[in-house]
């Protein structure tokens, strides 16, 4: 037998309603079954008391001498019977000396004769202790097996009593007062719970409304409608809250799916524009091939310019492909693609100034130092930052009226490295899109000036994973200025003298 077969099946589920509604139900049931369990015991007490007082009064009512006239009577002779002095029908009395024996007793002929105690529970109830203690009653069977209120009550001294008096009479016509209250209970509580339940459908059903909305909101989500949103003013502390935490997975979701979205729509163009630069140096290395092929290995002069075009073609591809295995590698792991050090970045501008200079040809270049700040940084990767921006800014700037400013200065909390030309500037449009990966501005992707799209993109990276921000300002007709700041290194802290 299969383990889904030998599972059990689940219990069928239930509406929220119709669970509140029945353990509130069963809730008040509850409720009223204590109220009536209390309300019984405590009515109980209270008649039978009243009652054992009553007999007590009566009891008191015939002086001692009675009393004792009637423990004394001839037994064969004519009797006075106590139950007449009392006029209690259907009881009997009993008369105990002080040695706790029922010396006389007296029973209505109904009643059957009277109950008889242990010595011991007579004698109890004639210490004075006993008598402090109230009145002293107690529920006995009689012979039929009829629940009797019988009632104990010293005569004489309290301190030496003479006897003791049993007075036991029926509790039937209590009982009745017992039972009439409880059914007249049970009949309200029957009526209070169809009151309550009519009453709580309504106000359930109202309640109940958030929720509903919610939960046909929801259904409308599922069902494809994702711009649909939970009201969030309700009326309901915790449904608005579950409203706003739903809303905020919501959004979260919607822009989750954005950036999955967008995220391949870059990897598409990202392989796009991979393949393209890719295949541009092998068409033309294969393109030389064909053409040495054909017999254009026999001239030298032709031999030698196609092999150059190839070698060219190749370092680009070299180049290309170094700089794709070095985006992946910064992608997966930021920290591990640089060696962070601790120094300064002055040092290093002005050993690339001669570089730079040379690069620059006949445009202006000025390099500007003022700071000598300390930094965590990678100095061969710092280098291939302050590169590829140079190199950026000449490749925007005229041979001959070009110029170009390297500065490096001290900020609030890092250092701000500036390379600033005056070249025909970025189109505002261009802007957001500056650093993403074979990004040109140049739609027709003109490769006169050379480069793959990548150089920014790997400087952006660089910076980033240095825990610094690489930003542009640039205006049509008046240049670009791109910035990198990059944050100071942390200072030890010197140890207490003590």
């Amino acid at each position: 037998m299969s383990d889904n077969m030998m599972q059990p099946s689940p219990p069928p589920s239930r509406s929220i309603r119709f669970q509140i509604l029945v353990r509130s139900l069963f809730i008040l049931s509850g409720i009223l079954l204590v109220i009536g369990i209390l309300q019984y015991v405590y009515m109980k007490n209270f008649i039978f008391t009243n009652k054992a007082l009553s007999l007590q009064s009566q009891i008191l009512s015939v002086p001692l001498e009675e009393w004792m006239s009637f423990l004394k009577q001839n037994r064969d002779g004519a009797e006075t019977n106590p139950l007449q002095a009392l006029r209690l029908p259907d009881s009997s009395v009993a008369i105990i000396d002080q040695s706790g024996v029922i010396k006389r007793s007296w029973a209505d002929p109904h009643h059957g004769p009277a109950p008889e105690l242990s010595q011991q529970a007579y004698l109890e109830a004639m210490q004075p202790q006993k008598q402090r203690g109230g009145i002293s009653y107690s529920i006995v069977p009689d012979a039929h097996g009829f629940p009797r209120l019988l009632v104990l009550q010293p005569i004489g001294r309290p301190d030496r009593p003479a006897g003791l008096i049993q007075l036991t009479t029926s509790i039937r016509a209590l009982h009745e007062v017992l039972v009439r209250q409880l059914t007249t209970f049970v009949a309200l509580s029957i009526l209070a719970l169809i009151g309550g339940l009519l009453t709580f459908l309504p106000v359930l059903r109202k309640t109940l409304v958030p929720l509903s909305t919610m939960v046909q909101t929801v259904e409308s989500i599922n069902a494809g409608n994702l711009n649909l949103r939970l009201p969030q003013r309700q009326g309901q502390l915790e449904t608005d809250r579950l409203a706003v935490a739903f809303n905020g997975m919501l959004e979260r979701l919607e822009e989750s799916f954005a950036a999955e979205k967008e995220a391949k729509e870059q990897m598409r163009r990202f392989v796009a524009d991979a393949s393209h630069e890719l295949r541009t140096p092998l068409t033309s290395i294969h393109g030389f091939l064909e053409v040495l092929l054909r017999g254009a290995a026999n001239d030298p002069d032709q031999l030698k310019e196609a092999l150059q075009s190839m070698l060219g073609e190749s370092e680009r591809l070299t180049k290309l492909i170094h700089d794709l295995l070095f985006l992946a590698k910064i992608d997966k792991a930021p920290a591990l693609a640089v060696q962070l050090k601790k120094m300064a970045l002055h040092p290093i501008v002005r050993d690339m100034e001669p570089h730079l200079l040379m690069l620059a040809g006949t445009r202006n270049v000025q390099v500007e130092i003022d700071t000598q700040a300390e930094l965590l940084i990678d100095p061969d990767r710092m280098k291939q930052v302050i590169l590829n921006l140079f190199q950026n800014a000449v490749q925007h700037t005229d041979r001959n009226h070009g110029s170009i400013e390297v500065s490096l200065r001290n900020d609030a909390s890092g250092v701000l490295l500036t390379v600033k030309d005056n070249g025909a500037g970025i189109p505002s449009e261009h802007l957001p899109h500056l650093f993403e990966r074979f990004y040109r501005i140049d739609s027709a992707r003109a490769r006169s000036q050379g480069g793959s799209g990548l150089g920014l993109a790997i400087t952006h990276s660089i910076v980033e994973a240095h825990g610094g921000s690489l930003s542009v300002l640039s205006k049509p007709g008046e240049g670009s200025s791109f910035t990198v700041w990059l944050p100071l290194a942390p200072q030890k802290q010197k140890k207490a003298p003590f």
